[in-house]
């Protein structure tokens, strides 16, 4: 079992309630940055009394307070012609380190508060990486689910519209995220070309043929599998034979299943806003290329699953006290790609209590804080997003870099760049963690090591 400390995220001294209290004073009603900001605000305590210099700047107040927030109209056209208006967003957070970089959301849950969070997380996720990018989010609460081609390709033209005002490439590059795919890209991207007359990388996530990454819809799913065998290699592990679970089932779900089985591992679920599957089988090469052409091809629900292979269960969607039933499931590791919050504290005493002792996030901060605080009492190997879901933002990165040079690296290049990055993230959280009294413990680790690359680059470039 890991080293890591039974300390909780989301207890905190009178430093972090007095710094939290300012905050959602300043920011009401946004739950989901109040949750992101505290978790590393608790971290960062110990660091701010060996570093006086960060009080002094008020450094952590400065980076908790975007640097630009931009909300806009999206008004546009369905297919029989009655009109639609939609919110449109990008929280450009910090860029002490680079460009603005980070994904667009199109997703009926999209507010300024998920935004927020998403932003600042992705500061010290991008941090991480060691490469030269800020943080930065952005999207909109329209839903491209049911809409047909030329629906997404009127909103997305819409959305560009306004939002290529305020990007570039020395500026800020977005991607995509939930519900912004290739599709969603291609459109932006073709309409930033029309009103700019230039062929630049601001964005990423562009189909190799015209100037995209190969391995960038893998990168996410296969970095934060390359970040678990990283935790594991500490304590001598592989995750050979080891029974896995995994929610979700777009790209994230499903690149995290392919890097799994190719480390000899054997994945039991996937799920989808409607339910969830249990293959006691497991999935191979052949079930998941069914759930990719169900997915990315047929957009359908993974309740077909069951209906092609009879050995598996479907679980209709449920919700109630004993939690999300996917995570009762008996296994050895945990991989959320799914979304938000969807482990809980309920969710993850029954991960540890069905002897579960990895848990990697693939999706962005999946974990409750209290759930969080259970696998910290436990000693469970757990790899907080910030960590283990940067290899979709690495890989983007190299997408600009390639840009850049007009040049296309191999996918052996791109993979092996990616594993990497991956390790050298995991080795900068073991590191700090270990500076600053709490070794074993990735939350602190990667909370510490992203936020103090952005710290002395915010002092060394003076009161902006």
């Amino acid at each position: 079992m890991s080293t890591q400390t039974a300390e909780t995220t989301h207890c905190g001294s009178a430093f972090v309630q007095d710094f939290m209290c300012q905050l959602e004073n300043c920011s009401p009603g946004q739950a989901e940055f109040h949750q992101a900001v505290r978790e590393v605000v608790t971290s960062l305590e110990v660091v701010l009394e060996a570093r006086p210099e960060y009080r002094k700047e008020r450094v952590l107040e400065r980076m908790v307070e975007p640097e630009r927030v931009i909300q806009f109209r999206v008004t546009w056209m369905d297919d029989e012609g009655e009109i639609h208006v939609n919110r449109g967003y990008r929280v450009q957070f910090n860029s002490a380190i680079g460009p603005y970089k980070g994904g667009l959301r199109f997703h009926r849950s999209v507010d300024l508060s998920v935004l927020k969070f998403l932003g600042f997380e992705q500061i010290f996720k991008n941090s991480l990486t060691g490469l030269p990018i800020g943080g930065g989010k952005g999207g909109s609460d329209f839903s491209p689910a049911g809409r047909s081609d030329a629906e997404v390709m009127r909103f997305c033209q819409a959305f560009m519209t306004e939002l290529q005002r305020h990007i570039g490439a020395d500026t800020d590059v977005p991607a995509g995220d939930i519900g912004v795919g290739g599709r969603e890209i291609g459109y932006l991207y073709g309409q930033n070309r029309r009103l700019t007359n230039s062929f630049t990388g601001t964005l990423t996530g562009r189909d190799p043929a015209w100037g995209g990454s190969l391995l960038r819809p893998e990168a996410t799913g296969y970095g934060c599998v390359y970040f678990a065998a990283e935790m594991l290699a500490t304590q001598g592990r592989t995750l050979e034979g080891m029974d896995c679970l995994v929610s979700g089932s777009g790209n994230v779900a499903q690149y995290t299943t392919e890097k799994v089985i190719e480390l000899g591992g054997r994945v039991l679920t996937l799920s989808d806003s409607g339910g969830w599957i249990h293959d006691p089988d497991g999935i191979d090469t052949e079930k998941l290329a069914f759930v990719m052409d169900l997915k990315n091809v047929r957009r359908g629900r993974i309740s077909e699953y069951a209906e092609k292979y009879p050995n598996a269960i479907y679980h209709p969607a449920t919700t109630g006290a004993d939690g999300n039933p996917l995570w009762q499931v008996p296994a050895d590791a945990a991989f959320p790609s799914a979304t938000q919050n969807e482990i809980t504290g309920v969710d993850a005493r029954h991960l540890v209590e069905n002897k579960v002792g990895l848990v990697a996030e693939g999706a962005n901060m999946p974990t409750t804080a209290d759930g969080q605080a259970v696998f910290m009492e436990h000693g469970v190997l757990y790899g907080p997003a910030k960590a283990a879901n940067a290899g979709g933002v690495a890989v983007s990165a190299f997408e600009m870099a390639q840009a850049g040079q007009r040049m296309k690296w191999t996918r052996e290049e791109v993979d092996e760049r990616l594993r990497r990055v991956m390790a050298g993230i995991h080795d900068s959280c073991v590191e700090a963690a270990r500076v600053y009294g709490h070794e074993g413990n990735y939350i602190h680790g990667s909370n510490i090591a992203g936020f103090t690359k952005v710290a002395d680059a915010m002092i060394q470039q003076g009161l902006i």
